[in-house]
């Protein structure tokens, strides 16, 4: 037994990624592996490929990947447009060459952790190494097979997934705004949390976007929560109506209530958009010919107005899926239960009360969590119920010209227009995509640890 075979393949490994492995470990085939991957990755940062060849002088394509996205480019006013440096490129390189990078990190992690583990081995058998195709091939097979499984996977979250994300994040962090501040004709810069502090703290003059900010999430909230609270118990009020026995032909009512959710939401969005216009709508002129109102009601221009009808037509097109699920619930309640309390003397009524809304609400609580994080996030019940509702698409604030944002826009409607209309905020409409990110994932992540297949997980 060689007492220095654990420590001379810790230090080869370290010096030189698999060379413990080959060398001392007799695990060659995992070695190479290992060796091959870091001289690909070395090998992109040594060489350069130039007009005349490969030219060995550390300038690889990771190398000026990594220093393209920390200086976001040189911006050079001499040189023709198409040929400066363009921020989104520079950008998206440069987060590529990191990823790369941070793998190798892992996998050199996972190299080192492999010696220690065969060293541990080789001490407590007292001088005993597997054969390589044992060790390889098994590992691979049993112990390694869920990871070797899940590597592609892996791989394509990584860069379809997680490199947007990543971008939005570093957005967040320029200059990055029109008209000042567009590549490839401006330069973008790194700012810091200067963003942040304008969204957050009204510096430098920018307290409207303080203001608007908190206009916003205000209403983002009200709106998730009115919005879940009407389609839900609107599905359970329903669902409960329509289990009754004295209403005849349930089934066919059940199938006209789901028409709404079978229409294609943005359709029916439009639809009720021209529905409801103020000044040519058919609802404003069938109440005034009834004589309900004496002048039309600016359903879409007014905020109060506006807002009702959101949380109004939204609750017309989701209350279905509601009824149904409320529905599903409540045909496996044992209908023992309510049978006794009939013999208990309690009243339809109060068999509702008491047992089925209860039991229904239990079920249903992870549900009724997932529909309000929908919701918060909900951009075509907030987008096109308003297309045809003035240039701002609704009422407008008084800072509404200024930062886009108008009375009964939601987080992501107003990410949506600092991006596609006047003035273009690109770094602020990453701000609050963090945001919504920061604020949502605990309850996603909430809703996911209540779930049973969680609960039994053997990991």
């Amino acid at each position: 037994m060689d007492v220095h075979l654990p420590r001379k393949a810790l230090i080869s490994g370290v010096l030189l990624m698999g060379l413990g492995h080959i060398l001392f470990l007799k695990q060659r085939i995992k070695g190479v592996l290992y060796m091959l991957s870091a001289f690909i990755v070395l090998c992109l940062i040594a060489f350069e490929r130039t007009a005349s060849g490969l030219k060995f002088n550390f300038n690889g394509v990771l190398i000026r990947g990594v220093r393209g996205f920390v200086t976001l480019g040189i911006f050079d006013p001499a040189l023709p447009i198409k040929d400066r440096d363009h921020l989104i490129f520079l950008m998206i390189d440069g987060l590529i060459c990191i990823i790369v990078l941070l793998l190798l990190a892992v996998l050199y992690a996972l190299s080192i952790r492999g010696i220690l583990k065969a060293a541990r081995y080789y001490i407590n058998t007292g001088g005993d190494l597997p054969e390589e195709n044992k060790i390889s091939l098994h590992s691979l097979m049993d112990r390694a097979f869920h990871s070797v499984g899940l590597a592609p996977v892996f791989i394509l979250l990584s860069f379809f997934i997680l490199l947007p994300m990543l971008f939005s994040f570093c957005l967040a962090f320029t200059n990055y705004s029109y008209p000042d501040h567009i590549p490839p004709a401006n330069k973008v810069d790194w700012v810091g949390f200067q963003n942040f502090f304008d969204l957050f703290g009204g510096t430098h003059g920018q307290g409207m976007w303080t203001s608007a900010l908190g206009r916003v999430l205000v209403w983002t909230v009200m709106w998730g929560v009115l919005s879940t609270a009407c389609v839900y118990f609107a599905g359970m009020f329903m669902a409960i109506s329509l289990q009754g026995k004295h209403i005849r032909h349930a089934k066919y009512f059940r199938a006209i209530f789901i028409l709404p959710y079978a229409i294609p939401a943005t359709l029916s969005l439009m639809v009720w958009s021209n529905l409801l216009n103020g000044t040519f709508g058919p609802l404003n002129a069938i109440l005034m010919d009834w004589g309900l109102i004496g002048r039309n009601i600016p359903w879409l221009t007014e905020t109060v107005y506006a807002r009702a009808s959101m949380i109004m037509v939204y609750t017309w097109t989701g209350f279905p899926y509601h009824m149904l699920m409320v529905t599903s619930i409540m045909t496996s309640i044992s209908s023992d239960i309510y049978e006794a309390a009939s013999i208990d003397g309690a009243s339809r009524w109060q068999q509702t009360q008491k047992i089925t809304i209860p039991l229904v609400m239990v079920q249903t609580a992870p549900l009724v969590i997932m529909s309000f994080t929908y919701n918060i996030n909900n951009f075509g019940a907030a987008f096109f119920l308003f297309m045809g509702a003035g240039s701002t698409g609704g009422p407008s604030a008084p800072d509404t010209v200024s930062t886009n944002a108008n009375s009964i826009d939601i987080v992501v409607t107003w990410i949506y227009k600092l991006t596609m209309n006047n003035p273009q905020k690109f770094q602020y409409a990453s701000v609050l995509a963090i945001l919504v990110f920061v604020v949502l994932t605990p309850f996603a992540i909430w809703n996911y640890m209540r779930t049973k297949s969680y609960k039994e997980s053997d990991y």
